[in-house]
């Protein structure tokens, strides 16, 4: 069945980066609006907390994966399918930053950022485009808006114009499949991201908001980016 007929309470949304920040207030968004939910991040304890609050097994799957592992990235998406029959939409959002200067930080967390910003957003789309195009689904990325300009010294900001390029790949591999596709470029955003949190930025769920508007228009409707920033930022 497509989602041209299919209604809100059966439709299913997977989610990445789930455990916390924009990826967990979509999921509770998406449930209260009708969405079965699957919820895929490494913190399982915070991910089963979460399923239990959305209703339990029959409405929110937690699916512990490492983007970065291939096989936990399959694991993950035969769960989904497994639980639930279908994926409808599925939600490449779990990444990380890294502070600004091609000096600053350690080569070792540029490689664990680099490899879950880029590559696992890779891995989730090889993971369930099958199923989306079963379902003529939807498929959603996080990017920023320093994917869309260049921020001084920011290999975050590097990472993140791959993501914004892999939405508009995607895109076009997938016309004509009925696979609609999204980019979200949030701007300064309150959310875990920071260590010192920022004042008048966007909330997670100003940013939820936003994916609930994408992915509720009509099949004939293909929203390809969202560029959402707090009134107070200028770049």
């Amino acid at each position: 069945m497509s989602n041209h007929t299919t209604q809100p309470a059966d439709r299913v949304l997977l989610i990445t980066g789930a455990s916390s920040g924009i990826g967990a207030a979509t999921a509770r968004a998406a449930s209260a609006a009708g969405w079965r939910v699957v919820l895929a991040a490494r913190s399982h304890d915070r991910l089963r907390a979460l399923a239990e609050e959305l209703g339990g097994p029959e409405r929110a799957l937690a699916a512990r994966c490492d983007v970065t592992d291939w096989e936990e990235q399959q694991h993950m998406a035969a769960a989904a399918i497994a639980a639930f029959g279908r994926l409808d939409a599925v939600f490449a959002n779990a990444g990380f930053g890294a502070a600004r200067g091609f000096l600053a930080d350690t080569p070792e967390h540029w490689r664990e950022m680099v490899l879950t910003n880029i590559y696992g957003a890779a891995l989730t789309l090889r993971a369930t485009i099958p199923a989306l195009r079963t379902s003529r689904g939807h498929l959603l990325l996080t990017s920023s808006v320093a994917g869309r300009r260049v921020l001084p010294g920011s290999l975050y900001s590097c990472t993140k114009h791959a993501v914004t390029a892999m939405g508009e790949a995607a895109r076009q591999e997938l016309h004509g499949t009925g696979v609609r596709v999204t980019v979200i470029e949030p701007g300064m955003t309150d959310t875990p991201f920071f260590e010192r949190r920022p004042t008048d930025a966007l909330h997670d769920d100003d940013i939820a908001r936003a994916v609930l508007y994408a992915i509720s228009q009509p099949p004939r409707v293909n929203v390809n980016e969202i560029l959402i920033r707090p009134t107070a930022q200028q770049g």
